[in-house]
């Protein structure tokens, strides 16, 4: 007979490893990642999304027939921006332990951010180039299929389900960071390669390579007890 363990509440003794101290216990200062990762993500934001809010200098897309473009464009990056701000504190260890109550209405927000934001996602990736379109469509459909998992199993109390598909959920938000850097860094070597080849690229490398990274670590992490 087998047992569902994300249901069990029966206090588990982690795994301690020499000279480290227990997991849960560590300081602030042990995890310096969160507040390097937000500046990077504020400046990331601020560099490629700012060029689009004056509408007469935008780059924007072929959008003939469709006046309503330019609106759920800007209404999708900053609704997408509030999702992906949330989520970098929605995995930080420290403040879900912390403040509980924060975590869950954290995670409300993401939600329904991520919700909105992947449904103007695809509204406006039609007018995307050809280039690339197939990988932001399967990334996007991914992004709002893990996460709405995710808040399914926390809402049946799996636990464990509910931390790896938020993972999952994780990897997808953040994928845009290695696309501007394959592209921005592939124009700059001294090949003579079709810069399609780097779009194109650029919408497949990343989300990929950040669920395969997820992955590990879920593989790495995986006799942690989940609380």
């Amino acid at each position: 007979m087998t047992q569902n363990l994300d249901r069990i509440d029966a206090p588990t003794t982690p795994r301690i490893r020499p000279g480290r101290p227990p997991e849960g216990k560590k300081p602030l200062w042990r995890r310096p990642w969160i507040v390097p990762l937000f500046i990077f993500s504020v400046i990331y934001i601020a560099i490629t999304a700012l060029p689009y809010l004056n509408r007469e200098t935008a780059p924007l897309m072929p959008h003939e027939g469709f006046s309503l473009y330019y609106p759920a464009l800007i209404a999708h990056i900053g609704v997408a921006t509030i999702a992906l701000l949330t989520a970098i504190f929605q995995v930080w260890p420290w403040l879900r332990r912390t403040y509980p109550a924060v975590h869950r209405w954290g995670g409300r927000v993401y939600v329904v951010t991520t919700l909105i934001a992947g449904a103007l996602g695809l509204i406006i990736v039609p007018f995307a180039p050809p280039v690339g379109k197939l990988g932001v469509t399967i990334a996007t459909l991914l992004w709002i299929t893990f996460s709405v998992i995710g808040y399914i199993r926390i809402r049946q109390r799996r636990y464990a389900e509910h931390r790896r598909f938020m993972l999952y959920a994780f990897a997808m938000v953040m994928n845009n960071f290695w696309g501007s850097i394959i592209v921005m860094v592939g124009m700059q070597l001294p090949f003579e390669i079709d810069g399609n080849y780097y779009l194109e690229a650029a919408r497949w490398v990343g989300w990929v390579g950040n669920l395969m990274a997820v992955q590990w670590w879920l593989y790495r992490t995986a006799g942690r007890p989940v609380r």
